[in-house]
């Protein structure tokens, strides 16, 4: 799968969430943030848009609209992510993951940061809630741990601004580290 590059563009589309609400990428108004993740009931990724979340205003008020991606599908997603506060996608078939050029590898779950987050205290409400909602990959969607994570920040004009693929399944931007790349392009649009 051919990786995207910074500077390069992306084909206008809509994408549909799991409670069926429709997404512009891009969207004419504000930065999107296109994040990847693994399979619907992953600690890893239910820890960190959990962290996502919590801080969705401060997201916002950054100009960014939130958007994430799993390679489940919307059944087995409504019980994960169905409450969280911005736009989610299912892609069981992987077609924007291949698009975007987002791999799976063994290095997803080999990394130590990758197995200790969740064995941290914090973060048992949110693995034991994934456990409860059938948190293992459903081999029958396709789903797998070894998926990789990748994140995108794309500007109104369809043009990757930053981007950064992910060496194992707990390597993503921060919600710091994505208001920090969003800051720069909303003080050069607002001039």
């Amino acid at each position: 799968m051919p990786k995207l590059s910074t500077g390069g563009t992306i084909a206008p589309r809509v994408l549909t969430t799991i409670r069926s609400e429709a997404v512009p990428i891009p969207d004419s108004q504000r930065l999107v943030h296109l994040q990847f993740r693994r399979y619907a009931g992953c600690p890893i990724c239910n820890v960190h848009l959990r962290s996502m979340a919590r801080r969705h205003d401060d997201i916002r008020t950054a100009g960014i609209r939130e958007v994430a991606v799993f390679h489940s599908a919307a059944e087995d997603m409504l019980p994960h992510q169905g409450d969280l506060p911005f736009a989610v996608v299912a892609d069981p078939q992987r077609l924007l993951y291949a698009e975007f050029g987002v791999a799976a590898s063994h290095r997803a779950v080999t990394h130590p940061r990758a197995w200790t987050t969740p064995l941290k205290p914090s973060v048992y409400p949110v693995v034991l809630r994934g456990l409860r909602n059938g948190g293992s990959p459903g081999p029958r969607h396709g789903e797998t741990v070894l998926g990789l994570p990748a994140d995108f920040l794309i500007d109104p004009a369809g043009r990757v601004v930053a981007l950064r693929y992910g060496r194992h399944a707990n390597d993503q931007w921060s919600v710091d580290e994505l208001i920090e790349l969003a800051l720069p392009r909303r003080t050069l649009s607002t001039r």
